[in-house]
């Protein structure tokens, strides 16, 4: 299976992902045009599928009108490795659309591309009588370079509209190209971070520059204890100014909760670049409360300067903030923050409008660079998915038809009348019973998978005595046991009384069996011991209270697991080493089986081993149902 292929299944599978990002249009395509995923908010609305769009060739899917000028911009942006912004029309069973688009090629590990990465929105679904190709179409460019003559021919500089700017002394829009340049030739966020933080730097002679991540979900970590500043005084009275702050900048007002959710949010020191002999950054965490100029950037998402009133008291010896939000969509995606730190000079006019104009370029890669990795990661995990189930399925497949092979095999010989004496035939008919016993546990298995899977597990709780569960235990276990040779012990808490959990009676057995069951199928020499722990401490589950939680432990002396699978051991179609689970028979369902079980009766599962060879130990835990009285 080629690469392609990959990346055009696992995109096919990521709508729900698409849906989460807020683009309104993403997609993606090879070289020559072809859809390798597509998703539109409004597809809907013009009754278009991805199943319509992707894998087809361009001209039977949705094409952009004129579709030769649309591929040169597509082929530019493969060669160059230069993004391209662009508004173009495309039309699809008669119907017109003309979107505003981004394309930027999806650079591999050997620096080249061959797929881009298209994000955009529809302007217009009326037709127009001018070519594609005409300026009005052309508004925008990812990077307005005056060196790529060509591009320019494309632009009609005269019709973009814009507004003057002041003459920068040492910075122009040169440098805001080459820089922008520079980030969109790479789609790996942390080279985006560094690279933001070292030309900012460099161009604007910062004593320190630094950026830091932001996403919705940042979390309310924390401060660092030695980064509290004067400005975390009295959230009230900065809660006041800063309203009067962005009122003054023709902000949107925030609500109260929204101040508190921004000054609540701590962020990251990703990347940061620093002049000597000043203290690094990197690595910290940072309160937006706590940093003076954070908040009002974030909620207006345009550049402020702040002067410190105490710069020998901060830690940082900042005198003078240049803080501003990357954003993509109006939705902002990093902070960046230049420091003038001793005798240099406090941040000017013309800084603060060249940090304007160069975060948007900013706030693009970091979008894009983003997007790509996690459409990466979401094809990477998908594979990983495929590639379980499939090892699952052929185990499964092994699994019944070893057992059947059995049963059908012992029923022939007794068709065949290959018994010599009705001892004999007895044994065939207890081997395919045994056989048929075995093949209805490994469909329950599954069933009780799939069940779990689709949220039908059904249980119906009441109270269960643990010395008869422990003693079926046994006696379902005695003659494998007895037939590796191997030891077994049941130790039960020293009480007066019997031990009563709250569970479900047949599902309590069919965890302990299946956890005594690998505990004896891995084992090859020693013993299994299974014990029972009472522990004292109120608990609350599905709203009613129990007085402890009793603590199963079911231990052995095999084979034991590696410290690196151990986490992955309760997913589902994870096994840890599908050669040594077919040497030992068994489709891996158990553990996964066991977890769900367990969790539905309000306890927990824990796997310990030390490492190979080691043994292994299996804990869970289950409402006690009654406290009992323990012998003195």
């Amino acid at each position: 299976m080629d690469s392609n292929t990959d990346f055009r299944r696992s995109s096919l599978a990521s709508t729900a992902f698409f849906q989460e990002l807020g683009a309104e249009l993403v997609f993606t395509q090879d070289a020559s045009g072809r859809y390798l995923s597509f998703y539109w908010q409004k597809a809907e609305q013009y009754n278009l599928t991805a199943e319509q769009i992707v894998d087809r060739p361009l001209s039977e899917t949705l094409q952009p009108i004129a579709p030769e000028p649309y591929l040169d911009i597509l082929q530019r942006a493969l060669e160059t490795l230069v993004p391209q912004r662009f508004s173009y029309p495309f039309c699809h069973a008669g119907q017109y659309f003309l979107f505003d688009l981004t394309l930027t090629p999806a650079i591999d590990s050997n620096g080249k591309a061959a797929k881009v990465l298209v994000m955009g929105r529809l302007l217009s679904d009326k037709p127009t009588d001018r070519p594609p190709d005409s300026p009005e179409f052309m508004l925008y460019r990812a990077l307005p370079s005056p060196s790529d003559a060509h591009q320019q021919m494309m632009l009609s500089a005269s019709r973009i509209p814009g507004r003057s700017l002041p003459p920068y002394s040492e910075i122009d829009r040169k440098t805001i190209s080459q820089i922008a340049q520079n980030l969109h030739k790479t789609l790996d966020l942390e080279t985006i971070w560094q690279q933001t933080v070292n030309s900012l730097g460099q161009v604007l002679n910062a004593s320190r520059c630094i950026i830091c991540s932001y996403t919705k979900d940042s979390e309310n970590l924390e401060s660092s204890p030695f980064l509290a500043s004067e400005n975390q005084q009295n959230y009230s009275a900065a809660a006041a100014e800063l309203q009067h702050s962005i009122a003054s900048d023709r902000s949107p007002p925030l609500s109260p909760a929204q101040i508190e959710n921004l000054q609540s949010k701590t962020f990251k020191v990703v990347a940061e670049y620093r002049q000597e002999p000043y203290s690094s950054m990197l690595g910290l965490e940072l309160r937006a409360a706590e940093q003076q100029g954070w908040i009002q950037t974030l909620a207006t998402l345009k550049p402020v300067a702040v002067d410190y009133a105490s710069p020998l008291a901060d830690p940082f010896h900042r005198h003078s903030v240049l803080v501003a939000a990357t954003s993509h969509e109006d939705q902002p995606n990093a902070l960046i923050c230049l420091h003038r730190c001793g005798s240099s000079p406090k941040w000017s006019p013309v800084e603060l409008e060249f940090a304007r104009e160069l975060v948007a370029q900013v706030g693009s890669a970091i979008a894009h660079a983003t997007l790509y990795q996690e459409l990466e990661q979401a094809r990477a995990e998908a594979v990983a998915l495929s590639q379980l189930k499939s090892q699952f399925l052929a185990n499964t497949s092994h699994e019944l038809r070893t057992p059947l092979n059995g049963i059908l095999g012992f029923l022939k010989l007794l068709v065949d009348g290959m018994a010599d004496d009705p001892e004999e035939a007895h044994q065939f008919i207890e081997e395919a019973y045994r056989s048929a016993v075995h093949l209805f546990n490994v469909i329950n298995d599954i069933l009780d998978v799939a069940k779990i899977e689709a949220g039908k597990m059904e249980l119906d709780l009441a109270p269960v005595q643990l010395g008869e569960l422990l003693q079926q235990v046994e006696n379902f276990t005695r003659v494998q046991v007895e037939q590796k040779r191997l030891q077994f012990q049941i130790q039960k808490p020293a009480v007066e009384d019997e031990i009563i959990v709250y569970g479900n009676y047949q599902r309590l057995l069919q965890v302990i069996l299946n956890l005594t069951g690998n505990a004896i199928k891995f084992t090859g020499e020693g013993g299994i011991r299974i014990s029972a722990e009472v522990i004292k401490k109120k608990v609350t589950v599905d709203n009613q209270q129990f007085p402890g939680m009793v603590k199963i432990r079911v231990a052995d002396t095999g084979i034991g697991v590696s410290l690196d699978k151990q986490d992955k051991l309760f997913e589902s179609f994870f096994q840890v080493d599908g050669d040594r689970t077919r040497q030992y028979g068994g489709t891996g369902l158990g553990l996964a089986i066991s977890q769900k079980l367990v969790e539905a009766m309000g306890g927990t599962v824990n796997f310990y081993s030390m490492g190979e060879g080691l043994g292994s130990t299996v804990t869970f835990t289950v409402p006690l149902y009654q406290e009992p009285l323990l012998k003195n």
